[in-house]
């Protein structure tokens, strides 16, 4: 179960033009250079190799960006505080915080997919509702290292700096903090979109490898913003104004910086590309 954990933590921790164009931005403010890219936090072995202009982009940089430095993530500390934090501690189980008409719902997704129910009763529906999409994306074989740890272990082979835009305890919270208060809502979305998570994940990889962020805003962003706006609040847009402020510092020193952040981050009007647009850093896509 830690092990699941692990990847749940990973997971939370996702203007096209033409089919050339990739999801790698080059940002400039005077002489200062920065890449952005966004990235899918797990992929299959039939998505490598990752394009290009990933490579070009870590090439050119002395410092690598992720959401958080994924080697404190690796830390058996941290999956037993997420542990911790994912389960209930005052004697109560999941079935308690649900209505009985979605825990009904939840109960008969188990009993339909071979999931022990009782194994998840002692967790909060947070981590539930990640679990499950997990658990679709792994019988599709989406288990390998995404882009953000692909590069991470290429930055500790080649030395190169790497730091986090936010604290794995920050992340935690975030992550425990989705859906609070409308529990019920967001098992029983998850539940009711598992059957189109084949389809698309597939439409994803494609649309991210070919940087088409209106396809990816329409399905990553669409309608999560439209049919739960405080968790699209809570995990999208206030990250993206916290990650801001550390972003335009880095534009301070001489490095180039590598920032790698998951797609839903970069694209749609609150995203930090069109965020960064809107003051006055000049974007080119690479």
């Amino acid at each position: 179960m830690k092990k699941i954990l692990l990847g749940v933590f990973l997971v939370f921790v996702f203007c096209a033009q033409s089919q050339a164009e990739s999801s790698v931005w080059k940002v400039q403010k005077g002489d200062s250079v920065m890449y952005v890219g966004g990235t899918i936090h797990l992929l299959r072995q039939s998505d490598y190799p990752l394009p290009q202009e990933f490579e070009k982009a870590y090439a050119s940089s002395d410092m690598l960006v992720f959401e958080v430095d994924l080697g404190k993530a690796n830390d058996p500390s941290v999956q037993q505080k997420l542990l911790s934090k994912a389960m209930y501690t005052d004697g109560t189980t999941v079935d308690m915080h649900l209505s009985a008409d979605v825990y009904k719902l939840l109960n008969e997704h188990c009993l339909s997919n071979g999931i022990p129910i009782e194994q998840l009763k002692m967790f909060k529906p947070q981590i539930i509702a990640v679990l499950m999409d997990a658990m679709e994306l792994a019988k599709l074989g989406v288990a390998q290292d995404g882009v953000d740890m692909f590069f991470y272990k290429a930055a500790s082979k080649d030395n190169k700096a790497v730091e986090g835009l936010e604290t794995i305890d920050e992340q935690i919270d975030y992550l425990l903090e989705m859906g609070k208060g409308n529990e019920d809502d967001l098992v029983s979305y998850t539940i009711n979109d598992i059957d189109s998570t084949k389809k698309n994940f597939e439409i994803i990889v494609d649309s991210w490898k070919r940087g088409d962020v209106d396809k990816l805003d329409s399905l990553i962003i669409g309608e999560i913003k439209t049919k739960m706006p405080e968790i699209y609040k809570n995990i999208i847009t206030d990250r993206n104004n916290n990650w801001m402020q550390v972003i335009e510092k880095y534009f301070a020193n001489q490095k180039t910086e590598f920032v790698m952040v998951g797609m839903a981050h970069l694209v749609g009007t609150d995203g930090i590309i069109e965020m960064l647009s809107k003051k006055g850093y000049k974007i080119e896509k690479l």
